[in-house]
C-alpha cells in the first residue's frame, strides 16, 4: 500500500503490523502520521536525556524502565483488544513503572512519563494532538522540548485528572523532574550546537 493511500484511510494496530519496517508510523484515533528522520541535535537530546534518565532510574527507581523510540506505546481506548486499537505512538522517550504494561512489543497502556523532542514536521502534533491525547489517557508528565530555541514545555496532571497551564522552562539550567524527587536533566551537552562566536579581524593578535 502507498503512502498516499495510508494517509486517506484509518487502521489499527493489526494493520500497523504488517506495514515495511523501512518507514516509521504513528496511528492516531485511526488516522496513519508518517515519522520523518530527524537532525542530528534531535538525536543528540534523545541520546543524552535518556541516558540521565537510565543511570538515575537505576540507582533510585528500579522499577522504572526508560525507553527511545522506536518503542511502540499501543493506547488502547476501554477494553480493546491490540488488533482493534487504533492509536499507537512512538515517543522520543517514555519512562514506564507499572511493569505489566510491558511486553514483547512495547508498551500497552500509558507510560509514566513521555518526553517528545521537536522537529519542524511533528511540532504542531506533538503540541496539540499529542498533548490532547496523553492528556486523555493519564500520562502523569508530559515534555515537550524544543531544543534549537532551548525551552522545554511540562505538563502534569492535576487532581482533576487534567493538564492545565503548562510549566516553561529554560534550558539554560537543569530541568527538575517533578514526578521524580531528586531527578533535573542537565542540558549541558548542547554547548557543542551554540553557533561559534565570530571575532573582530581588529582585535585578533598576531
Amino acid at each position: 500500500m502507498s503512502t498516499a493511500e495510508k494517509l486517506v484511510q484509518t487502521y489499527t494496530y493489526a494493520d500497523y503490523q504488517n506495514w515495511s519496517e523501512d518507514e516509521r508510523w504513528e496511528l492516531i484515533n485511526g488516522i496513519a502520521y508518517a515519522m520523518t528522520a530527524p537532525l542530528r541535535i534531535h538525536q543528540s537530546v534523545v541520546f543524552e536525556v535518556g541516558g540521565q534518565i537510565r543511570d538515575y532510574l537505576k540507582a533510585q527507581h528500579a522499577e522504572c524502565k526508560a525507553y527511545v523510540a522506536p518503542f511502540a506505546v499501543r493506547l488502547p481506548k476501554a477494553n480493546q483488544s491490540d488488533d482493534k486499537t487504533d492509536t499507537v505512538v512512538e515517543p522520543d522517550i517514555v519512562v514506564v513503572c507499572d511493569k505489566t504494561k510491558l511486553d514483547r512489543r512495547g508498551c500497552r497502556g500509558a507510560p509514566d512519563w513521555i518526553i517528545e523532542v521537536l522537529s519542524a514536521s511533528t511540532a504542531l502534533k506533538d503540541m496539540n494532538l499529542k498533548r490532547d491525547l496523553y492528556e486523555k489517557q493519564g500520562v502523569k508528565e508530559y515534555w515537550i522540548v524544543h531544543p534549537e530555541e532551548r525551552w522545554v514545555m511540562v505538563y502534569t496532571l492535576n487532581d482533576q485528572n487534567s493538564y492545565g497551564k503548562p510549566l516553561v522552562l529554560s534550558m539554560t539550567e537543569a530541568s527538575t523532574v517533578l514526578s521524580f524527587n531528586g531527578l533535573s536533566i542537565d542540558w549541558g551537552f548542547l554547548a557543542e550546537f551554540d553557533e561559534p562566536v565570530e571575532q573582530d579581524s581588529d582585535s585578533v593578535m598576531l
